[in-house]
C-alpha cells in the first residue's frame, strides 16, 4: 500500500527512515515510531518514544481535567438558570 502525503513544500518536515512517512514534529515521529516500528528501534529511538509518549500522556492528564472542570461548571450553571426560570 502506497500511501501519498500532500506536504507543502516550504514546510519542514520529519520522515520516518523505515516507512517514510512525513510528520510536522519530532516527538510525533518519535511517537510513530514506537508505535509502529517497536521492533526497529534502537536505545535512543525508545529513549525519545518513551518521553515524547510521557508528554502526551501527560498533556492529554491535564486536557481530561480541565474539560471536566469545563462540564461542571456547565452543568451547575444550566441547573442554577434552570432553579430561577
Amino acid at each position: 500500500m502506497t500511501d501519498d502525503y500532500d506536504v507543502p513544500a516550504d514546510a519542514e518536515t520529519y520522515e520516518c527512515r523505515y516507512c517514510g512517512r512525513p510528520f510536522a514534529r519530532e516527538e510525533w515521529l518519535a511517537l510513530h515510531r514506537g508505535l509502529d516500528h517497536p521492533a526497529q528501534l534502537d536505545d535512543d529511538e525508545v529513549a525519545a518514544f518513551r518521553a515524547a509518549h510521557e508528554a502526551e500522556e501527560s498533556a492529554l492528564g491535564n486536557f481530561r481535567l480541565r474539560a471536566l472542570g469545563a462540564l461542571v461548571v456547565i452543568y451547575f450553571c444550566l441547573l442554577m438558570i434552570y432553579a430561577l426560570v
